[in-house]
């Protein structure tokens, strides 16, 4: 399983045709299996799949932490990747009247949601008393590109990352899914023992609402990300109390919930 491979290609320009390869990320069948049951199946690349395994339940609320998981195996085939997962009780009973399947193309965000309550519930309150400066928040932006390996080889890779002023970029994981890259994180972050609150949740990508409340299960105090939220994520930020900060580029960002952790 590797997350990218050379294809042959050719270049049209203006002074002609050029022959050379790309880079390309893989895309393969990743399928979420909880007590020998099938949760999910999304598309993915084959990389950090632990972590993928135990974000994933974390972040769609199928267990309150990564010690509820009493085993993980990432079993290789034909046809894709099973991330097969053990739980403890009460998790794999709640989990059981629940059950779902999810068949997820990367674009995707709420898909297989079987309920309009289930999609519009609200995520956990995030904490208090994380603030970060203007200049803080380009330094994490800037230091966000060059750890993206599979973005610079591919160009065609969604990034999440746990930045900290202590420590810079503490972890960062990428896919070709959003949602994905995020799930990711969220697993690195659990397994390290890592409690995401005082630093900034960077993303590569636009901000849904799915994208909200992830970050609010991780317990990120601040969301910055290089595209738009929808108006909808906006609401979800407010409501939820987290600082949610877009369209973040070189020249400058935008604030669209709770200014006051901007300093400065």
């Amino acid at each position: 399983m590797t997350p990218s491979q050379p294809f042959a290609r050719s270049r049209w320009t203006a002074a002609g045709v050029e022959a050379g390869s790309r880079e390309l990320p893989e895309e393969t069948p990743i399928a979420l299996v909880h007590d020998a049951a099938t949760t999910a199946v999304m598309m993915a690349t084959p990389a950090d799949l632990e972590d993928f395994g135990i974000g994933f339940s974390l972040t769609e609320r199928l267990i309150a932490s990564a010690d509820e998981i009493t085993g993980l195996e990432v079993v290789p085939s034909e046809q894709g990747v099973e991330v097969r997962i053990w739980l403890k009780q009460p998790a794999s009973a709640a989990l059981a009247g629940r059950r779902r399947n999810i068949a997820g193309p990367t674009g995707c965000g709420l898909c297989g949601i079987d309920s309009l309550a289930e999609a519009a519930r609200a995520p956990p309150r995030v904490g208090e008393g994380f603030t970060v400066a203007p200049a803080t928040i380009h330094a994490a932006l800037a230091a966000l590109g060059p750890s993206q390996r599979l973005g610079a080889a591919t160009r065609a890779a969604h990034a999440a990352a746990w930045w900290t002023p202590a420590g810079g970029i503490v972890a960062l994981r990428e896919d070709v899914g959003r949602h994905n890259a995020l799930d990711k994180l969220a697993g690195a972050l659990a397994r390290a023992g890592t409690v995401a609150d005082d630093g900034l949740l960077l993303l590569t990508s636009r901000v849904s609402v799915e994208m909200v409340q992830k970050a609010a299960v991780i317990g990120a105090q601040v969301l910055v990300a290089v595209s738009a939220p929808t108006a909808l994520a906006v609401r979800t930020a407010e409501a939820c109390g987290m600082t949610l900060v877009a369209v973040a580029r070189d020249d400058g960002f935008e604030v669209f919930t709770h200014p006051e952790r901007i300093v400065g």
